[in-house]
């Protein structure tokens, strides 16, 4: 047998709501992380020291290479003088690896951006807290609904309410995953030369942002259509209540 209405708005309001968590987790997952872009950054090779060696440091003929006196000749030339650096950069801080160590070295992404484009960044970052915010309201509000609502008029206030702050978020969090994607690719074409990368590409924080936002999406048009078919049906029980109110009053019982 196919559920009753009550039971179908219970379906579509637990859709709505983990949709929304969905969408929160991810996004602030994504905001905390550091790899929405991922690549790497041609260097030149450090000189090997002491018993290092291999490909990613530049070896010396001289058996003594400490000995300032020895004539020492270098026997890489062009490319392979160089090495690829991987790095890694969200919305706060982008990290390089060390070579010939262990661990990265970390600075602020906001201050690689040129003071031209911060502003580009910092809209990104605000709408990005936005989002979230918005977010977190959402889920309040639809939490309340599902557990402590009791008449039909009061939860079709709160699921308004909650669409409409879903909705709001969604375009937040579309505005600020672009906003950021312009001000990361600025910066790749102007920004400082020793953190210019030679090859990029978006990581996987970058697809959790944009996965959040589908979330985000799918749980305001569940919303929506919850609001939707719970007012087709108040207006349609009021009709039929009308209707049979006008007829007791034509016909009253003998």
């Amino acid at each position: 047998p196919a559920p009753g209405p009550a039971a179908d708005g219970r379906q579509r309001a637990s859709a709505a709501f983990s949709l929304s968590c969905l969408s929160l987790v991810f996004s602030v997952t994504a905001f905390s992380s550091s790899y929405w872009c991922e690549g790497t950054r041609k260097v030149a090779k450090p000189f090997c020291k002491g018993q290092s060696k291999g490909e990613r440091c530049i070896r010396f003929n001289s058996p003594d290479a400490n000995d300032s006196n020895a004539v020492q000749y270098i026997w890489e030339t062009g490319d392979d003088k160089f090495i690829d650096r991987r790095f890694h950069a969200g919305i706060w801080y982008s990290c390089e690896e060390i070579i010939n160590g262990e661990g990265e070295k970390c600075r602020s992404f906001i201050s690689l951006t040129q003071a031209a484009d911060r502003g580009v960044l910092w809209l990104s970052i605000v709408a990005e807290l936005l989002y979230i915010i918005l977010l977190v309201m959402g889920v309040i509000l639809m939490a309340v609904e599902m557990c402590y609502c009791s008449t039909v008029v009061d939860g079709l206030k709160l699921n308004a309410f909650s669409a409409l702050l879903t909705v709001l978020a969604g375009l937040l969090g579309m505005v600020a995953h672009m906003m950021y994607t312009t001000a990361f690719q600025m910066t790749v074409n102007l920004g400082p030369e020793d953190w210019r990368p030679h090859t990029w590409d978006y990581g996987w924080s970058y697809c959790l942002a944009w996965t959040s936002f589908a979330c985000c999406m799918g749980a305001a048009v569940t919303t929506i259509n919850k609001y939707t078919k719970t007012l087709l049906e108040f207006k349609h029980k009021r009709e039929v209540l009308e209707r049979s109110l006008r007829m007791e009053y034509r016909f009253p019982a003998q």
